[in-house]
């Protein structure tokens, strides 16, 4: 009898058992990879465009808008307020000049009026380009042509940009149009690397409190709001200046007074110019940190071609985020510490890619971070420069190194984890994209998902379309 009864729990409990299995929705890692492994080039970058993302840590903001966008917005009288814009399009041999010999180098009209008359007929306003010219100064601010690489980027396209950088009407609008393309893609999280240093029409510096309170009224407004995004700044030097202590310094005091929107300092500029190696910034770090308590540090170290110990040095400055570590596989010592650590690599693969030091992005260092435990979170570093967004970084990611749905959350809970946003927002941000995760399994995780990838409507960049060979 006993035995029987034994018999017959067994059967209740596996019948059970057999009804819970039935009624399971399968694991969401299975979809992921049979729609990674069996949707079109589109229905992958709509499935991509869709996915919770988190933030983006590594991002330069003057470089990261458009340049479609700073047309637009250099040409809209009702936003300039009064303002006009020039750009360079031919060259003269004027007596005395000093202008960079910089095609569609853009300058607003105070600058304009101080040139001589020989080096005003090299401009001409912005808005009278021709269609074509339109299209061509477009294209100069993007690597978009085959030996546009390093040096365009880092001696040609800032100058390109001229004053259009200090309009803060330009750029305040431009801030919120990223972040509505970020909350478009499903992020939620933007820390940029921005101070307000805007001038006015006559030329003159605006105060930087009045532009900080500028820029904090237009992250309060409804437009900004609606994206749902939450903006943090880093404020940035110039590794390689000859002044970059003072400017090292300079950046302590102002986050340490404007921490509710500034939460870090990054030191940018090329790595090989060897004027910024990180040592040289050893003693000012350590004189400051005895003053400034809850500096954050989330500094360029290792984007170079050469082997080498350069993110070593860097966490020794007091990085808590590496941007870039190309050469960390180098640093087996290195790799082994972050492994399992508090430190975070930004991973730029498309501007590793097109600045040229990883040429073949099959053998970017990513993956082997990625998989050998070493946090990291992928960032679009200038978009604009690259004409590319968010998704295209994720689906390159996908694209050449197999991620599955595990890697891709905790990319983007990574990329939250280690913000330095304060506390209480991190965690709401941590919760918002957790259950993002959850309503996204849901959605995708049953039924026709081509059907329901037919109702994305990602916004392509150039980038999709010239690299990845995607159109909508």
């Amino acid at each position: 009898m006993k035995l029987k009864t034994l018999l017959l729990v067994l059967l209740f409990f596996s019948t059970i058992s057999f009804a819970a299995d039935l009624d399971r929705k399968p694991d969401f890692a299975d979809r992921f990879k049979e729609i990674t492994k069996t949707a079109s080039k589109e229905q992958l970058y709509a499935f991509l465009w869709a996915i919770p993302k988190g933030g983006d840590l590594h991002n330069h903001s003057g470089s990261s808008f458009f340049a479609y966008q700073y047309f637009e917005d250099a040409t809209n009288k009702a936003l300039l307020k009064g303002n006009e814009f020039f750009t360079r399009v031919r060259f003269n041999i004027c007596p005395g000049g000093y202008e960079p010999f910089i095609r569609f180098r853009t300058i607003q009209r105070s600058t304009y009026l101080k040139l001589s008359d020989c080096e005003k007929q090299e401009y001409v306003h912005l808005e009278s380009l021709s269609p074509e010219m339109k299209a061509e100064w477009i294209s100069a601010s993007i690597l978009d042509k085959p030996g546009e690489g390093r040096n365009e980027f880092f001696e040609v396209l800032g100058q390109r940009r001229g004053d259009l950088g200090g309009d803060p009407n330009i750029m305040l609008d431009l801030l919120i149009k990223q972040m509505q393309l970020m909350g478009a893609q499903n992020m939620l999280y933007l820390e940029t690397q921005a101070r307000p240093r805007y001038r006015d029409q006559d030329g003159n510096p605006i105060d930087e409190e009045r532009g900080v309170t500028m820029l904090r009224e237009r992250l309060n407004s409804p437009e900004a709001k609606a994206t749902g995004v939450t903006v943090r700044f880093l404020s940035t030097i110039s590794r390689f200046a000859p002044d970059a202590e003072q400017q090292v310094e300079a950046a302590y005091k102002f986050i340490d007074a404007h921490h509710d929107l500034w939460v870090g300092m990054n030191m940018a500029g090329r790595e090989d110019n060897d004027k910024g190696y990180p040592s040289r910034f050893m003693e000012i770090h350590r004189k400051l940190r005895r003053t400034y308590p809850d500096i954050h540090l989330a500094l360029h170290g290792g984007e170079v071609d050469s082997p080498g110990e350069d993110v070593r040095k860097t966490l020794l400055l007091g990085a808590d985020r590496i941007g870039h570590g190309v050469n960390l596989i180098s640093d087996p010592d290195t790799m082994l510490f972050m492994r399992h650590n508090r430190y975070l690599v930004e991973i730029n693969l498309i501007s590793n890619n097109l600045l040229e030091y990883v040429p073949d992005l099959s053998k970017h260092p990513f993956p082997e971070y990625l998989r050998l435990g070493i946090p990291v979170c992928l960032n679009t570093d200038d978009p604009g420069a690259w004409d590319s967004n968010m998704t295209d970084e994720y689906y390159t990611a996908v694209k050449y190194f197999n991620l599955t749905w595990k890697e891709i959350v905790q990319i983007g809970r990574d990329s939250l984890q280690y913000s330095f946003v304060e506390e209480p927002v991190k965690a709401k941000l941590l919760e918002d994209y957790d259950k993002h995760v959850l309503a996204f399994e849901a959605k995708y995780g049953t039924g026709d998902w081509r059907k329901l990838l037919s109702d994305v409507k990602p916004m392509t960049s150039g980038y999709t379309n010239r690299t990845l060979g995607i159109t909508y």
